[in-house]
């Protein structure tokens, strides 16, 4: 992983890798772990064609970061903040009634020409994020519609350590 992820970046770069059977994010700046998040991918597991609703594989970069100011629980629809603050639920059988992105998008984009970049395995192009969810409760198991959801707080806290550009790895 570390040899991949350095041969796509300079020295020094930070880097996140997705673990999708672990449900966990780590981030590494310099080569070493700074940070290790609960996360909820795809409920229907790993794939990269579009309308899949699958989480898809493979290195990946965060190309624009959205929400700076946006308070905790606000929702985002076409990556605008909609002025409305999501239910957070923490129950684990909670479901809402949206699958709303909430607080922070991270937008991810492919670096693997037909893997996820490109035709219709285009992470950028299917909405691929990083991103708050209301439904707190389910992080730690498969959930979401494809991106990769985080508690809020979380997403909060990698948003404001994550550079754009930094690689993501997303493994399975």
């Amino acid at each position: 992983m570390a040899d991949r992820l350095a041969a796509n970046g300079e020295a020094g770069d930070q880097a996140l890798v997705v673990d999708v059977p672990g449900q966990r994010l780590y981030l590494y700046e310099s080569g070493e772990l700074v940070g290790s998040f609960p996360v909820s991918t795809a409920e229907k597991g790993t794939g990269n064609r579009e309308g899949s609703l699958q989480t898809p594989l493979g290195l990946h970069r965060v190309d624009q970061k959205i929400g700076a100011d946006a308070p905790r629980g606000m929702i985002f629809r076409g990556r605008r903040p909609t002025g409305e603050l999501a239910e957070i639920l923490t129950g684990p059988d909670e479901r809402a009634a949206r699958d709303d992105v909430t607080t922070r998008i991270l937008w991810l984009e492919g670096l693997e020409p037909g893997v996820n970049q490109g035709g219709e395995v285009d992470s950028k192009q299917r909405y691929i994020y990083i991103h708050g969810t209301p439904e707190e409760g389910r992080i730690g198991q498969p959930a979401s519609h494809g991106c990769v959801r985080m508690t809020n707080a979380d997403v909060i806290t990698l948003f404001d350590r994550v550079r754009e550009g930094a690689l993501v790895d997303i493994i399975d």
